[in-house]
């Protein structure tokens, strides 16, 4: 070990500002307020649960990164499989990509910069703006080099500020008070937290987050792996703070509101939140903003997703993946933001269990002494389930775990997650 390796606390926090940008998509903005609408007077106990998925979890996924050591995405699966590695990070380039993530930023950023002002909403009018947004999304993709970077760079400070303006004036004047919680927010708000927080899907993406931050710490000189995790942990500290502040102000926001505006949406309770303190020219701030951060983000999302498949498939050229990746999700765009969401989540329920599990392996390997048994095991036990749980996501009456522990609350995986382990650990020994 190099003992003279060093790097500063300023580097450090830039590398967490750093995360938390990638974290911190304008798409994701609108989950918390419509928790904190449906949890109402239980709003905490969901924030806190809202906070785990969509906060601890994404830290800990790139702080598996860090201990895996890999240099690519699919360091963690490729300790079950490689075929499955292959299958699994495509899957969730898929999902952050084309499927829900990149048709969701176009969505939003229709619902909250221009449905304000058309006064209903419009199919039309959403097909225009579709056409519009992708256009300039597929020729940014085309060559993204550091404009796209510098863009977010410089937009995502500036929708920080914004937001942080508008939680401070609900924080001085709420519009309302608590409401009762509604749903599954009546029994077990924090585990409906837990689950909502899926949403954001950053637990998934943080396994491609996480080796960009391993490079950006190696690009200022450091080579020495416990360096690297101690410094992904302080930067991830950093950024779990923001983000922490940020969702729960959101939260917050929903919650007081909630009796005084008629939303049935996340972006529905922002714009109108945003027009009660600052009248029609908040909603053209808040629009023009949560537009410029959305179109960065839709197109490093395509570039990433082109450079991965390109990769695998090199008969497939990056612009012919931009052009497909991009009409693929204008035409998913055009469903709607609360279609995209409900079509998001039976994939979400299915493979946030095994994303979350490959996780706490990570963190559990020198346990087992990484016996890939050990991994498809509890993977195999894991994935039966979490199948099960997104059928189920898909349509109320194919319930297939009912039965099993927790399964009222969405965590079915956990105990057939833990018998997979067992088993997996014990036949690891026996083959010693």
């Amino acid at each position: 070990m190099n003992q003279t390796q060093t790097i500063s606390n300023t580097k450090i926090i830039f590398i967490g500002l750093m995360l938390f940008s990638l974290f911190f998509g304008a798409g994701n903005l609108i989950f918390p307020p419509e928790l904190g609408q449906q949890a109402g007077e239980n709003a905490w106990s969901a924030i806190i649960g809202f906070l785990i998925s969509g906060v601890g979890l994404p830290i800990l996924g790139v702080m598996a990164i860090t201990y895996v050591g890999s240099d690519d995405a699919e360091g963690l699966s490729k300790r079950v499989h490689p075929y499955f590695a292959v299958g699994l990070t495509s899957l969730t380039y898929l999902t952050i990509g084309p499927f829900f993530a990149v048709p969701r930023t176009a969505a939003v950023s229709y619902e909250i910069g221009l449905v304000p002002f058309l006064g209903s909403d419009s199919q039309w009018a959403l097909a225009l703006f579709t056409l519009i947004y992708f256009s300039i999304v597929y020729i940014l993709a085309l060559n993204p080099g550091k404009f796209v970077d510098r863009i977010g760079k410089i937009i995502t400070p500036i929708l920080l500020i914004v937001v942080s303006i508008l939680l401070i004036r609900v924080i001085a004047g709420p519009l309302g008070t608590y409401t009762p919680a509604v749903g599954d927010y009546q029994g077990f708000p924090l585990f409906r937290g837990i689950t909502e927080g899926y949403l954001t899907m950053d637990t998934i993406a943080a396994v491609v987050f996480g080796i960009i931050v391993v490079k950006a710490i190696k690009d200022y000189g450091v080579t020495d792996q416990r360096l690297i995790r101690k410094t992904a942990w302080k930067a991830g500290l950093v950024a779990a703070i923001c983000l922490g502040t940020v969702y729960a102000g959101l939260g917050y926001l929903g919650a007081v509101s909630s009796s005084a505006i008629e939303a049935s949406d996340g972006a529905g309770i922002l714009a109108q939140v945003s027009f009660e303190y600052f009248g029609t020219s908040g909603n053209i701030l808040l629009g023009l903003i949560i537009l410029a951060a959305c179109i960065p983000t839709a197109t490093g999302l395509i570039s990433s997703c082109a450079i991965y498949f390109n990769k695998q498939i090199p008969s497939l050229s990056y612009k012919g993946l931009v052009l497909g990746f991009t009409l693929f999700s204008a035409v998913i765009a055009n469903f709607g933001l609360s279609q995209i969401i409900a079509y998001s989540i039976p994939v979400l329920v299915f493979i946030y269990p095994i994303v979350i599990v490959l996780i706490l392996l990570a963190f559990l390997d020198k346990l087992f002494g990484g016996q890939r048994l050990v991994y498809q095991m509890t993977i195999i036990f894991t994935a039966i389930v979490s199948i099960g749980e997104g059928l189920k996501a898909f349509n109320g009456n194919w319930d297939f775990v009912a039965w099993l522990p927790f399964a009222d609350i969405g965590f079915a995986w956990v105990v057939p997650a833990l018998v997979g382990f067992v088993i997996g650990w014990v036949a690891s020994l026996g083959s010693k």
